[in-house]
C-alpha cells in the first residue's frame, strides 16, 4: 500500500492505494495516523478511492484507528468507499460507526 498525506484547511486527507491487509497496509496505516496525531492533527479524512481489496485484518486496522483518534478527542471520515469496501463494511454493519462520505468537499465540510 502506498500513502499520500495533504492538507485542506485544517483536515489531514490521507490517500490510500493498494490493499490493506495484513503484513501490507495495516501497519503503514496505524503509522501515519499515530504520526498525524503525534502532529497535532485530530481531524482525518482517510480517502479509500484507490483501495482496491481489504482483508479482515484491514477492517481490523480501520477500526483500531477510527478508536485511537477518537480516544485522542479527534474524527475520523472515510472518503470515496469502493463498492468492494462498502459492502464488506455493510456485511460487518461497521457502515453504522463511520461516517463515509462520496464527495470530499462534503467531508471536509463536515468537521465545522
Amino acid at each position: 500500500m502506498k500513502t499520500t498525506i495533504r492538507m485542506s484547511g485544517d483536515v489531514a486527507i490521507l490517500d490510500l492505494k493498494g490493499k490493506i491487509t495484513i503484513g501490507e497496509g495495516d501497519v503503514l496505516l496505524r503509522e501515519n495516523i499515530e504520526n498525524l496525531l503525534k502532529e497535532g492533527h485530530s481531524k482525518i479524512i482517510l480517502n479509500l478511492a484507490k483501495v482496491n481489496y481489504m482483508d479482515s485484518s484491514g477492517v481490523g486496522e480501520l477500526v483500531g484507528t477510527f478508536t485511537t483518534v477518537n480516544n485522542r478527542g479527534g474524527k475520523m471520515k472515510l472518503l470515496n468507499l469502493t463498492e468492494k469496501i462498502q459492502d464488506l463494511l455493510q456485511i460487518t454493519q461497521l457502515l453504522t460507526v463511520f461516517e463515509c462520505f462520496g464527495d470530499e468537499e462534503e467531508a471536509v465540510a463536515s468537521f465545522a
